[in-house]
């Protein structure tokens, strides 16, 4: 299984319930891995959406405590156990976990790559992903040239995890 996220230095996602930046070439390179495929994001993560709609050409998986939630267009799912049981109707290759901050640390040991543009700077943030650059379990197995938007670089990196041989 897939994350995508956009971190700064400081592994910052977002702040006051909205990304920290958007970045064109990171949003474009967000769609071309994604569609077609299978998104898993929090509720609050589907507010943020336009008109708080699912994502469109993917198969949408809200994961949310609140049982009464639902969004036309989505399925709605309330435990992990729950999210387990639909995904395994996908392959997990095809599952991109896309947020928020909960949902990352509950499903990061659910996958084996991630996929990271770290942006070179540091914003005012109050949501954050796990530094994959502190953990042995990560390493980077690509990386994309120095990319830039106006005064901001950034590159586009590939996660996987490190296989554990017995």
């Amino acid at each position: 299984m897939n994350m995508i996220v956009a971190v700064d230095q400081n592994w910052a996602i977002g702040n006051r319930g909205d990304l920290l930046v958007r970045i064109p070439a990171d949003h474009k390179m967000f769609r071309k891995e994604t569609q077609g495929k299978v998104v898993v994001l929090g509720r609050k993560t589907m507010d943020t959406f336009p008109g708080g709609q699912p994502l469109k050409d993917r198969v949408n998986i809200v994961l949310t405590r609140d049982l009464g939630y639902t969004a036309k267009g989505a399925v709605t799912v309330h435990s992990l156990e729950e999210l387990k049981t639909e995904l395994c109707k996908y392959d997990d290759r095809d599952v991109f976990v896309i947020g928020g901050s909960s949902v990352y640390a509950q499903l990061l040991p659910w996958c084996d790559t991630v996929h990271v543009t770290k942006i070179d700077h540091v914003y005012e943030a109050d949501s954050y992903f796990p530094n994959l650059d502190a953990d042995p379990a990560w390493h980077i197995t690509a990386s994309s040239e120095e990319q830039s938007y106006f005064d901001l670089t950034y590159h586009f990196l590939k996660y996987e995890r490190v296989s554990v041989k017995l």
